[in-house]
């Protein structure tokens, strides 16, 4: 609720002007109350018809009709108003008439015991004037008496029963703006209602269900991913969670980071508060200890290495950058495994939809409160009430190739992370009006900077980070016109690399390739025979070949001669101990053979969207005004915090940090919330109802095995087993990721029955699948093993 307060004096000193800056604070959270002065304002002298207004009343009459409602602080002098006051009044009802249907409400506070009575009075009948025409909250008049000692040293009212006054009186004004302005309009017919509703199923929306249910609430957490695939990006990130020893030092590393960008200090300060005091975070909400990255981890640990812990570690502040992580141990879902479950253990307060999509948000006409949430599930449209909040956690755009074309400046980009990121979170909050930012910015990573290898609209990326023989040898990428366009060595950051001073991803292309000689070629085979698969499966399959340059130019679309140039321009480099072009380490090329010549397709990646709905220090979603939204709450990519640059672990520590503040504050009681009775839709829980395995059969020598060591969710196997050798292995249910994920699904079973045992070599890339199914058929046999051996032992 938007609402304008005007000082009625144009005295220096005024006991209604501090009245007034007390409403705007003691109701901050029921309206955004901007208070206004007219002491600068010209004296009416009766223009001619149609002239130009003088500026500052021309701004007041704009801000009062964009505005929900009127709040006049008016003093009393010689038994009636200020003629400052009624000269403004005069302005306002003589060419323009923002004032005509207006919801209003008088107060004021005199030194004496009146209260500003008489005043009161006269501008109830001023307001009431043909002309001015506003409509004047009728009874609950509020007078303050003795002004001088009614405030406290801050400008509070002391008197807690006359504070409940001013409560009722407001409260009532409330209704009025409501129902002059159509808060009364909303017909929907409401099919269930909770407390808080939570969009999004990933860290941040876990994050915010979680702490909207310790405050109390009834909670709703829809998600449009189906079983087995939610958990967002957050599931395929490597859990490592930024944080720092030294609240000034982030605060200059965030700011270089940003630069030459702002963020908003309360925001940015909410964030970077959370972050110094995450290890408190891990101990008192994840019940666990941080294992710090810096004092903790060890050689030998099963982590990724690191040389420094900044991503950008020459800025100001970055030696205070450290990483949290839930264990030893990274890349396994670790920390989503943990939010997922402290979610499932609250089922008594949650409810979860699976495979269902967000349509539209209920927006209260007037007072501009969201009241709830038009779902899509099951070919349904379900509408959900949201007495105190709804919370935006959807994630970012890269799956929607229009907002990407958009924003984004390409045709498509192929994403690392979920396919479920579409873009709804943005939808709707554009629907209502939200503030939008950080919608050009973007993360990457894939195979070389920027870029992974094709495939299939609708499929999934790979992320190799440790493949050198991408980057070393007879190997370059190239762009569509058959150029060199970024050194294939470069060292990148999230996809960034380092270009004349600013750290970018590499430029789109429509088809960049790889392209390589028989050399390069003859290296990846012998990497295939010696390991058994090359880090992505497909390569040798999706290679073309040709036995020239020019031919295998034609094939992959560039221009006449353009290839063979770039082969002898790079051979030239190797020669010349120099690439004069991009400055790749000359010692990583090798000069590209006779042929014949091979390519494989890349494209341009996307690990993640930083777009969308801007949100303050309280998590609140922003209108066009930078004013929050009632009742809308963000977290996590869905508009996240990052500007420019982007350190490692920064979008984990956002959910985790936003995702409280989002569930606590969308849980805290309204005064103006709604109860909605209707017939009870409780008690859906799609994750719980999925983990029912009752229902698994199991023959004569059959046993069911499980593991949480998977990338979300447990992997469920049913083994068949007897005279000591597993005959069979089944995945019943799982939550592996596409791609490298099922790789390790349809392969180990044939190994685990082949060689007869749980224990065999894990699928490259996808280390957390294969040791989740070995330790679930483990867990399968264990016990019948140990029958045997009591047996045995008679």
């Amino acid at each position: 609720m938007k609402l304008v307060a005007i000082v009625g004096t144009s005295a220096e000193k005024s006991y209604n002007r501090k009245l007034l800056h007390f409403m705007k604070r003691h109701f901050s959270k029921e309206a955004d109350i901007e208070v206004i002065e007219i002491a600068q304002m010209p004296m009416f002298n009766e223009p001619r018809r149609g002239s130009a207004l003088p500026f500052s009343i021309q701004e007041l009459n704009d801000k009062i009709e964009k505005s929900d409602g009127v709040i006049f602080g008016v003093p009393e002098y010689d038994h009636t108003v200020p003629a400052a006051l009624k000269s403004v009044i005069e302005w306002l009802s003589y060419d323009v008439h923002p004032l005509a249907d207006k919801p209003t409400m008088i107060v004021g506070t005199s030194i004496g015991m009146q209260g500003t009575a008489r005043a009161q009075d006269e501008l109830r009948k001023i307001l009431n004037a043909p002309g001015v025409d506003a409509i004047v909250l009728p009874g609950h008049e509020f007078m303050l008496s003795y002004g001088p000692d009614a405030f406290d040293s801050d400008g509070n009212i002391i008197e807690e029963s006359t504070v409940k006054f001013l409560d009722e009186c407001f409260c009532q004004f409330k209704h009025l703006v409501k129902t002059l302005n159509g808060g009364q309009q909303l017909n929907v017919q409401w099919d269930g209602g909770y407390d808080v509703v939570v969009l999004g199923f990933g860290g941040a929306g876990a994050t915010a269900a979680r702490f909207a249910a310790d405050s109390g609430a009834s909670v709703l957490v829809v998600e449009a991913a189906p079983y087995g695939r939610e958990g967002g990006n957050t599931r395929y990130s490597a859990q490592h969670v930024v944080m720092g020893e030294n609240l000034s030092d982030l605060t200059d590393y965030y700011h270089a980071l940003a630069a030459p960008l702002n963020v908003p200090e309360d925001t940015l300060h909410a964030y970077l508060s959370g972050m110094a005091d995450m290890p408190n975070y891990f101990e008192n909400y994840l019940g666990i200890k941080a294992v710090s990255w810096k004092h903790d981890i060890k050689p030998g640990d099963k982590v990724a290495v690191k040389k420094t812990m900044a991503e950008y570690p020459e800025l100001k502040g970055s030696k205070t950058i450290d990483f949290a992580l839930v264990h030893k141990r990274d890349k396994d879902a670790g920390l989503w495994k943990i939010l997922r479950k402290q979610v499932i253990d609250r089922a008594d307060k949650i409810d979860i939809w699976l495979n269902s999509r967000a349509q539209h948000l209920y927006q209260e006409p007037g007072t501009g409160v969201i009241r709830g949430v038009q779902i899509e599930r099951e070919n349904k449209l379900v509408n959900v009430a949201a007495k105190n909040g709804v919370v935006l956690a959807m994630g970012g755009f890269e799956n929607n190739s229009e907002m990407v074309q958009t924003y984004l400046h390409t045709k498509r980009l192929t994403p690392l992370g979920t396919l479920y990121n579409r873009g709804d979170g943005i939808r709707i909050a554009q629907e209502i009006g939200a503030k939008m930012w950080h919608m050009a910015n973007y993360e990457s990573h894939g195979i070389l900077p920027g870029i992974t290898f094709k495939e299939k609209e609708g499929e999934r990326g790979r992320q190799i980070e440790q493949w050198p023989r991408l980057k070393n040898g007879s190997i370059l990428v190239v762009a569509d016109d058959g150029t060199r366009y970024f050194p294939e060595d470069a060292k990148h950051r999230h996809g960034h690399i380092y270009s004349h001073g600013s750290w970018l991803i590499p430029m789109h292309n429509e088809h960049p390739y790889l392209v390589f000689d028989q050399s390069q070629y003859n290296d990846f085979k012998n990497e295939l025979d010696e390991k058994g698969r090359l880090p992505y499966p497909e390569f040798m399959d999706k290679l073309v070949s040709a036995p020239n340059l020019e031919e295998l130019g034609k094939k992959i679309d560039v221009p006449e001669g353009s290839l063979k140039k770039t082969v002898d321009e790079f051979n030239f480099f190797k020669d010349q101990s120099r690439d004069y072009a991009l400055d790749r380490n000359v010692k990583s090329m090798r000069k590209f053979d006779d042929g014949p010549y091979y390519a494989i397709a890349a494209a341009n990646d996307v690990l993640n969207t930083q777009g969308g709905p801007q949100r303050n220090q309280n998590a609140q979603i922003l209108d066009a005004d930078s004013r929050p939204i009632p009742h809308l709450f963000g977290a996590g990519e869905l508009g996240g915090i990052v500007a420019n640059c982007y350190q490692g672990g920064g979008n984990l520590a956002e959910c985790l940090i936003f995702g409280k503040l989002a569930g606590a504050n969308a849980a805290s009681e309204k005064e103006d919330a709604e109860e909605v009775i209707t017939d009870d839709i409780h008690g859906i829980n799609d994750v719980i109802e999925n983990e029912n395995l009752s229902s698994i059969t199991l023959d004569d020598n059959q046993y069911l095995g499980s593991s949480n060591s998977g990338l979300g969710g447990r992997v469920v196997v049913r083994v068949t087993y007897y005279d000591g050798k597993i005959h069979n292995v089944e995945i019943i249910r799982h939550h592996e990721s596409a791609e490298i994920g099922l790789v390790a699904v349809d392969e180990l079973p044939k190994e685990i029955v082949e060689k007869n045992a749980a224990e065999v070599d894990t699928i490259a890339g996808a280390s957390a699948s294969s040791r989740a199914i070995m330790e679930a058929v483990e867990n399968a046999i264990s016990d019948v093993k140990s029958d045997e051996m009591h047996t045995a032992s008679f």
